[in-house]
């Protein structure tokens, strides 16, 4: 008698990353940006005129998955070809295998070129009279910046649409699918698990499903009694539990830390808990996020070069990664803690927000109001309005911008650091001229009394 049936022998050798690869769309997790309704990819499938496009992005995001649900959806062959392991010959072979499909049944097939920048020029170029004439329809998959590793000619034949990395979200639901699904994952063996453990193996997957559901299919062989523990989560992750155990009140006392570190103008500490939340799978952008909001609360027009530098390092995280990437978020936070700090912005907008709030809604003063008829002007909006292009200094002094019943409240009150110092300065110089026209008309007002 044999120890193990034919389906048990099968099942035992194919990991639980491939046993889980969707089967149709609809169980196909994320990209919603691409396949969500009326969305480019799904409006092609469904309009039948299909063209040829890179699929770019990190690995583990479903490149492969998706070209093979592709051809499932249009009912047309598969046929695959990695540049790691081919050649030009055998893109001569998968021509023909294509031609012969078309003759022999009738069907169109995909040809997917999976890690497509290894290829040269030359093995590139060799697809595009074939693209062209339509004897495949080409998908290519990368994870590298199709713009620096494709050549011209083929990205003008095939559209280029981004991967986004999955949500730790979407991850831990692939894992609670492999988890209940008892035909395919693990729901026969009736693993038990704490939800908190499934969301640490998401986040440490970093948005790799491949890697998540390896994760648990390997923490699932090491729990006893079908039982998942925190050693078996540790064992797994290689000791290093705590990294992604971060959304407790350590988590939060750390991004506290970070804050008042930039805001204190303390470059080693923003830097050394920066470190602590990166060591503990905080997502670089999570940071690149809180900079952005430090640059407006606590720099401000102090230098407003603040909230650029964190706005171009969190560009570069995205067009580089997480490499090069990190240092770009380092290097703000660095210049964000020692730049001069000041929170009349933030001040001076909850203090314009707090009196719409809690007084009336005053109209408009006349002179302010648009005029765009004649009715408009015949009730005498806009009237006496001074162009400021039209005074000196470009600056209508004495003029009033507030409702009267507000006329001398003052929102925005500059500190005396960095650039602020100079708009301090500015603003009290444009307030002398407001103070010199003031007595000019109080002077001509008396003289005609």
């Amino acid at each position: 008698m044999d120890l193990f049936s034919e389906q048990e022998s099968e099942l035992s050798f194919i990991p639980l990353a491939a046993r889980m690869r969707p089967r149709n769309l609809t169980e196909y997790v994320g990209q919603s940006h691409l396949i969500g309704e009326g969305k480019p990819l799904i409006k092609m499938i469904e309009s039948g005129r299909c063209h040829s496009f890179i699929l770019w992005g990190s690995p583990g995001v479903g490149k492969t998955t998706f070209a093979q649900l592709l051809s499932h959806q249009l009912n047309i062959h598969f046929l695959t070809l990695s540049a790691v392991m081919s050649g030009v010959k055998d893109i001569r072979l998968a021509v023909e295998r294509a031609k012969q499909n078309t003759l022999l049944t009738g069907k169109q097939s995909i040809l997917f070129i999976d890690e497509v920048h290894r290829f040269n020029k030359s093995q590139q170029d060799a697809f595009l009279p074939h693209i062209e004439d339509g004897t495949f329809l080409f998908i290519g998959a990368t994870t590298e910046n199709p713009a620096f590793e494709l050549n011209s000619a083929l990205l003008s034949r095939a559209r280029v649409y981004r991967l986004q990395t999955p949500s730790v979200d979407e991850v831990k639901s692939v894992l609670l699918h492999a988890l209940q699904d008892s035909e395919r994952g693990l729901g026969a063996r009736s693993i038990e698990i704490n939800e908190k453990y499934i969301e640490i193996l998401a986040r440490a997957a970093d948005g790799d499903i491949r890697r998540a559901l390896n994760f648990l299919e390997i923490v699932s062989d090491l729990a006893i009694d079908n039982c998942v523990n925190e050693k078996n989560i540790e064992d797994v992750l290689g000791g290093s539990f705590r990294r992604f155990d971060n959304k407790g009140d350590v988590f939060y006392d750390q991004i506290s830390a970070f804050h008042k570190s930039v805001r204190g103008s303390s470059p080693d500490g923003a830097l050394y808990w920066m470190a602590r939340m990166l060591d503990g799978g905080c997502d670089p952008l999570y940071i690149a996020r809180r900079l952005l909001a430090i640059a407006s609360e606590d720099i401000g027009n102090a230098d407003p070069r603040a909230m650029q530098v964190a706005l171009t390092a969190w560009d570069v995280f995205e067009r580089v990664g997480p490499g090069e990437g990190n240092r770009a978020i380092a290097q703000a936070t660095l210049y964000l803690a020692c730049a001069p700090k000041s929170n009349a912005v933030y001040d001076a907008f909850k203090g314009a927000m707090r009196a719409v709030a809690n007084q009336p809604s005053y109209d408009v003063p006349n002179h302010l109001r648009n005029a765009p008829t004649s009715l408009a002007k015949s009730m005498g909006h806009g009237e006496d309005y001074r162009y400021a292009h039209s005074e000196p200094y470009a600056y209508a002094a004495g003029e009033k911008y507030l409702p009267e019943e507000i006329m001398a409240q003052t929102f925005y009150q500059p500190s005396d650091r960095g650039l602020e110092k100079k708009i301090g300065e500015k603003m009290a110089w444009l307030n002398s001229l407001d103070l010199q026209s003031d007595q000019i008309r109080y002077s001509d007002r008396y003289e005609d009394d």
